[in-house]
């Protein structure tokens, strides 16, 4: 299999994403390129090879999760550009319509 121009403008449409010409030269070349290298991966005998499912066998050392302050409120407010006594204000996002 091999990537042509064809298909860079298919997975860039499902991605939508817009490339200049010479980039998409760049692209097929790269995509080309990582095919090459599964190919090569798929002449390895993998048969006695179990499934890797984690990096390492070391498990997670999680601290204890205790509730601390560590910035008031005052604090946090303290160098917003707009807030009123209690809250952070925005400019407003979401339109109702």
């Amino acid at each position: 299999m091999t990537i042509d121009t064809k298909t860079v403008d298919e997975i860039a449409h499902l991605a939508r994403l817009e490339f200049e010409a010479e980039a998409k030269t760049e692209i097929i070349k790269d995509m080309n390129n990582m095919l090459k290298f599964v190919e090569k991966l798929n002449e390895l005998n993998t048969d006695n090879v179990q499934p890797l499912i984690y990096m390492t066998e070391e498990s997670n050392v999680m601290r204890e999760d205790e509730p601390k302050v560590t910035l008031t409120q005052d604090e946090a407010l303290k160098n917003a550009p707009k807030h009123d006594s209690d809250y952070f204000k925005v400019s407003k996002v979401i339109d109702n319509k």
